[in-house]
């Protein structure tokens, strides 16, 4: 499994616009982007950071895993993402090294094809491959 760079890092928020405004002030950054994440729950905003990108990440439904992850644990560092150039091969690989996959196969994501695997196989952090 090849990986390509630290795609992005997630922090979870209650309130989207008012984390947009905080990072873009207080750090200088650009957003890049905004928009709903194909499966409906959750808005996300990406801000450049260099050659990767801060991606804030607001619950637009309460049972969502955002939604659940807020409730539990407040708003914080939610998942880091690596780039991947095969998706589906990297998937085949981490499991084949014991990895505990959470998608066992791509869904859509807002930039690309993505799959998460177990924290507790990342030694407690959530992390998503996404392939552009």
């Amino acid at each position: 499994m090849n990986v390509g760079r630290l795609d992005h890092t997630a922090v979870a928020v209650h309130d989207l616009d008012e984390a947009i405004e905080r990072y873009m002030r207080l750090f200088h950054l650009e957003l890049v982007d905004r928009q709903v994440a194909p499966d409906g729950t959750v808005e996300a905003a990406f801000l450049r950071i260099g050659d990767s990108m801060l991606e804030l990440i607001s619950p637009i439904l309460n049972d969502s895993g955002v939604g659940r992850f807020l409730e539990r644990r407040g708003e914080g560092l939610h998942h880091i993402a690596f780039a991947v150039d095969d998706i589906s091969g990297a998937l085949l690989s981490l499991e084949q090294d014991g990895v505990e996959l959470i998608d066992r196969t791509p869904r859509a994501g807002v930039h690309g094809q993505i799959a998460f695997l177990r924290p507790q196989s990342m030694r407690g952090v959530l992390v998503e491959l996404v392939m552009h």
